[in-house]
């Protein structure tokens, strides 16, 4: 009877091909992490430590050669790059950009223009209230002008374009007002609700609008001796509301006459 073969005792412990794995994973692992700690913006700088990283631990057999003149290293450097400038990005969203703090604020020229129309405004309410129109004109301002808006039921009749009787006193202390800032780019603009109008003489509430600019333009101009160079009249008929249309409320604000004046600053580039 043949003698039966001896069985081998497995050798404890893992098999020598996953050693040399782990050891490979391993080396893989560090060189990724050191590339990404040292990620700056220059990648030239990347290269080199790539490349250098590379000669030292001697990953694999032939260098450059092996990993395809150098094309591993270089997408790996740049997906890192892009990576990198996320992060940077993400975190100055959130903190602010070191390198511009100033970044979003209004200039200095922005903030002077907004300052000559806030003393602009100031004054012209004073004006205003000395005259007893503070109920009757609204004023707003903003970096490149002041803004009366007058209610266009107050200084017109309903589809007319002629200034009332009773609204020229209104009229006449507004121009006295404006005629302080006579250096100044004025524009008067007419607005109307949306209700369509019914009249021979007028076309649509556009043209109704732009009558309307230029009744109070004629009068500053013959009334008031006020310069036609730095005025300008325009029309938007029911195109630009400041309130719903859906009311009678709403739609007595839309019909106005507002009046921007621009502030010295500003009327340079008007």
């Amino acid at each position: 009877m043949a003698k039966k073969k001896k069985e081998e005792t497995p050798v404890p412990g893992s098999p020598a091909w996953m050693a040399t794995f782990s050891d490979l994973m391993n080396l893989l692992l560090c060189f990724f992490v050191l590339l990404y700690a040292s990620s700056t913006p220059d990648a030239a700088k990347f290269e080199q430590i790539a490349a250098s990283f590379m000669q030292t631990v001697s990953i694999l057999q032939g260098g450059e050669a092996a990993i395809g003149e150098d094309m591993m290293i270089s997408n790996g450097v740049s997906q890192l790059n892009a990576l990198d400038d996320y992060v940077q990005m993400m975190g100055k969203a959130d903190e602010g950009d070191e390198s511009n703090p100033n970044e979003g604020q209004p200039s200095k020229e922005e903030q002077e223009m907004l300052e000559l129309s806030k003393n602009m405004a100031s004054e012209i309410v004073k004006e205003l209230e000395s005259n007893k129109l503070d109920d009757l004109v609204n004023v707003d301002y903003n970096a490149q002008f002041v803004q009366l808006s007058l209610n266009g039921a107050i200084v017109f009749d309903s589809g007319k374009a002629e200034i009332k009787k009773s609204a020229i006193p209104t009229v006449s202390r507004v121009g006295d007002i404006l005629k302080k800032y006579d250096k100044c780019v004025v524009e008067i603009e007419g607005h109307t609700d949306n209700v369509p109008i019914h009249s021979l003489k007028y076309e649509n509430n556009l043209y109704l609008s732009a009558a309307r600019a230029i009744t109070v333009y004629e009068y500053l101009i013959e009334n008031k001796k006020m310069n036609p160079e730095y005025l300008k009249a325009s029309g938007y008929g029911d195109n630009l509301p400041v309130a719903s249309n859906k009311t009678e409320s709403g739609r007595a604000k839309n019909r106005r006459v507002e009046i921007k004046i621009y502030n010295r600053l500003s009327s340079k580039n008007r």
